[in-house]
C-alpha cells in the first residue's frame, strides 16, 4: 500500500467532515491494505464521460464527497467562463444514491452562486440533454451509470449544446478539480436556503411536454401508427428505470393504444431485483417480457435501460420463437426504414448524412451508399456523433438524418445530442407497424435486409478485471500488441492495422502509412485479408474492462457464422494469453 493511499485513508477515517456511515465502512477495511489501496490510490477518473465507479467510501469510489468534488470543479469552470447566470440542469435515474447525488450536486452549484434546475423525479438521460438546450443552460449533469450493475453509479456532464462535454472542456474541469487541495472545503448551500434564494429550481412537466412535442415531429409515417396502432400490441419493459413514463406517453400519443407493460419491472427499483443486470443488450433481461409476449400473442418487445438512452428489441420469427436483435441489426433496420421512406416521399435531402462509430457494423455503409447518403465514421462514444451534428448540421451546410452505435444507442433529430431510447422506441414501434401493414414482422424485415445487402454479422467479447491490477494488465496487453506489431492471430492474417493512439493506418503488404483523421484514442483496429472482415480491441475508458469487437460478411448466414467463430477463436487465443 502506497504512503499516499494510507495517508488519505487515515484522513477520511479520522475527519468528522465525513459522515458516520462512511467512517464505519472504512473502519471495516482497516486490516485490508489491498482494499485500502484500491479505494484511495487515486481519485475516480474524470473524463469526457464524467465519473463512473462503484458506490462506496474512498476517493476512487462514487459517494457524496467525490460528487461534491466534481461539482465544485465544474462550478469553478462555469464561473471562469462567466456563464453562472445561465444555470445548470440536473437529472438522475433510479439507481442507488441517484437522488442523493443529484441533490448534493445542486447544493454545490447553489453554494457557488449558480442556479440549479433540478428535476422533480427520475428522468431519461436524453431528456437532460434536451433540457440543457431548451433552458439555454450552461451545462447539465445526469446521475447514472447507464446499464452497469446495481453497485455502480456515475456523474455524466453535458455542455451547453446538450452533448457530452468535449475533451478540451472536460480537461479544464479536471484542472479545476485537481486544484481542490482539501475536499472538505467544497462550497455548499442548504437545500431550503437555495430554493428560497432561487438558486435551486425544481422542474418537471413543462420540460416533459416540450420534449414529447419535439419527439412527435420525428415520426416518419405518422399515419401508420394512427391506422394500425389501435390493435398493434407491444410489450414494453423499462427495466425498473426512467423510461416508464416518457416511452409509454410517446407511444400512446402517436397512436399505439395497446402497449403492455411488464408489471414486475414497471416501477423504479434501485436494486433491479428482477434482473441480474439491467441491460437490454442481454436476452436474460427480457425473460419476463417474453413470457408476457407469449401469453398475449405479441410480435414486438421493446426494453430500455435504467437511464433510457439504450433500447433493445425482441422480435418473433416465423417459427414463433422470440429472437433478440443486436444493436447493429436494429440500427440498420432503422437506417433502411428512415432512408427508404424519406426517398419514397421525396424528402431525402441531397446534403443528408448519417453517422456511425468505428466498431459499428459495416452494413451501414452499404445502406447509406444505396440511398446516396454520406456516411461519417467516428470514434466509439455517442459524444462523437453529437459533435458531428454540431459541426456539420448546426454550424455547417449538411442535414443530419440518423446516427447509431453497436451498443444499442440511436438518435434521430438534432434537439437531443446523445443517444435517445425514447425517440428510438417511437421509431421502432412505427417501423414494426409499417412492416405489419405489409404482413411482415421485424424479423422478416431483417432477413429481407440481409438478403438485399449480404450476410453481415458481428460479435463482441469483453473481459472485466479487478481493481488497479486489472487496469495495469489491460494497459500492458495493449502495449505489447503495439510493441510486437502482431499481424497474425492464430491462423487469422491481418491486412492492415489502424492504431488510433498513433493516429495512423498501416498497410502490411505495402508498408504504406496514412492518417486515420480521427482524434487519438487507445484503440487497435485490424482489417482482415478478405477485405470484408475486421476486429477491434478497445479498453474501456471508465472501468477495468477490455472489449474485442468483430464483424464479418459472407455469402450466406451459415457461412458468416462459421467465419465469425473462426475469427473469434483465433483472436481470443492471443488476447487471453496477454491478459491471464
Amino acid at each position: 500500500m502506497s504512503i499516499s493511499s494510507s495517508a488519505m485513508y487515515k484522513f477520511w477515517l479520522g475527519n468528522e467532515y465525513f459522515d458516520e456511515q462512511t467512517r464505519e465502512e472504512l473502519q471495516k477495511i482497516k486490516d485490508d491494505p489491498k482494499e485500502i489501496e484500491d479505494r484511495f490510490y487515486k481519485y475516480l477518473d474524470f473524463g469526457t464521460g464524467g465519473l463512473r465507479g462503484l458506490i462506496g467510501a474512498g476517493t476512487n469510489r462514487m459517494n457524496i464527497y467525490t460528487v461534491r468534488r466534481a461539482s465544485q470543479g465544474l462550478a469553478d469552470f462555469i464561473n471562469s467562463i462567466g456563464a453562472a447566470d445561465r444555470g445548470i440542469v440536473i437529472a438522475y435515474d433510479s439507481r442507488n444514491m441517484s437522488p442523493e447525488f443529484a441533490l448534493e450536486t445542486a447544493k454545490v452549484f447553489a453554494g457557488n452562486g449558480i442556479k440549479a434546475y433540478l428535476f422533480d423525479e427520475l428522468r431519461p438521460t436524453p431528456e437532460l440533454s434536451f433540457a440543457v438546450r431548451h433552458l439555454k443552460a450552461a451545462a447539465g449533469v445526469v446521475i447514472t451509470a447507464s446499464h452497469n450493475p446495481k453497485e455502480y453509479n456515475g456523474y455524466k456532464v453535458y455542455g451547453e449544446d446538450g452533448g457530452q462535454l468535449p475533451l478540451e472542456e472536460s480537461n479544464k474541469v479536471l484542472e479545476f478539480m485537481n486544484k481542490i487541495e482539501d475536499i472538505t472545503c467544497v462550497k455548499l448551500m442548504d437545500k431550503d436556503e437555495a430554493i428560497e434564494k432561487g438558486l435551486i429550481k425544481i422542474i418537471g412537466k413543462e420540460v416533459d411536454d416540450a420534449y414529447i412535442s419535439k419527439l412527435k415531429t420525428l415520426c416518419v409515417n405518422p399515419d401508420i401508427a394512427r391506422s394500425v396502432g389501435e390493435n398493434f400490441k407491444i410489450v414494453y419493459t423499462p427495466l425498473h428505470g426512467s423510461g416508464n413514463k416518457p416511452v409509454r406517453r410517446i407511444l400512446d400519443e402517436i397512436g399505439f393504444k395497446n402497449v403492455l407493460v411488464v408489471k414486475e419491472q414497471e416501477l423504479p427499483d434501485k436494486n433491479f431485483s428482477t434482473v441480474a443486470y439491467p441491460n437490454p443488450e442481454e436476452k436474460e433481461a427480457f425473460t419476463l417480457a417474453i413470457e408476457l409476449a407469449k401469453a398475449e400473442n405479441v410480435d414486438l418487445i421493446i426494453g430500455t435501460d435504467p437511464d433510457c438512452d439504450r433500447v433493445g428489441v425482441v422480435a418473433r420469427n416465423r417459427d414463433g420463437e422470440y429472437v433478440t436483435l443486436t444493436g447493429n441489426q436494429t440500427g440498420c433496420l432503422l437506417l433502411e426504414y428512415i432512408l427508404s421512406q424519406k426517398k419514397a416521399k421525396g424528402e431525402l435531402p441531397q446534403n443528408g448524412f448519417v453517422v456511425k462509430t468505428i466498431v459499428t457494423t459495416e452494413l451501414a455503409k452499404q445502406i447509406a451508399k444505396e440511398y446516396g447518403v454520406e456516411l461519417i465514421e467516428v470514434l466509439t462514444g455517442f459524444k462523437f456523433i453529437g459533435e458531428q451534428i454540431k459541426l456539420l448540421d448546426e454550424n455547417g451546410d449538411k442535414k443530419y438524418l440518423f446516427g447509431f452505435e453497436e451498443s444499442y444507442g440511436y438518435l434521430a433529430g438534432t434537439f437531443v445530442r446523445d443517444k435517445d431510447a425514447v425517440v428510438a422506441s417511437m421509431l421502432i414501434a412505427e417501423m414494426a407497424a409499417y412492416y405489419k401493414s405489409k404482413n411482415m414482422s421485424l424479423y422478416d424485415a431483417l432477413m429481407e435486409l440481409l438478403n438485399k445487402y449480404g450476410y453481415t454479422i458481428e460479435g463482441i467479447k469483453s473481459y472485466t478485471l479487478k481493481g488497479k491490477e486489472g487496469v495495469d494488465k489491460i494497459k500492458d496487453a495493449m502495449e505489447k500488441l503495439r510493441k510486437d506489431e502482431i499481424t497474425k492471430f492464430g491462423t487469422v492474417q491481418v491486412a492492415a492495422v489502424r492504431d488510433y493512439q498513433k493516429g495512423e493506418r498501416y498497410e502490411i503488404s505495402t508498408g504504406k502509412r496514412e492518417s486515420t483523421n480521427l482524434p487519438k484514442s487507445d484503440v487497435l483496429y485490424y482489417e482482415l485479408q478478405d477485405g470484408k472482415s475486421w476486429f477491434c480491441i478497445r479498453p474501456s475508458g471508465t472501468e477495468p474492462k477490455i472489449k474485442i469487437y468483430y464483424g464479418v460478411t459472407d455469402n450466406g448466414i451459415d457461412e458468416a457464422k462459421a467465419k465469425l467463430e473462426h475469427v473469434q477463436t483465433n483472436v481470443l487465443g492471443v488476447v487471453e494469453n496477454l491478459l491471464f
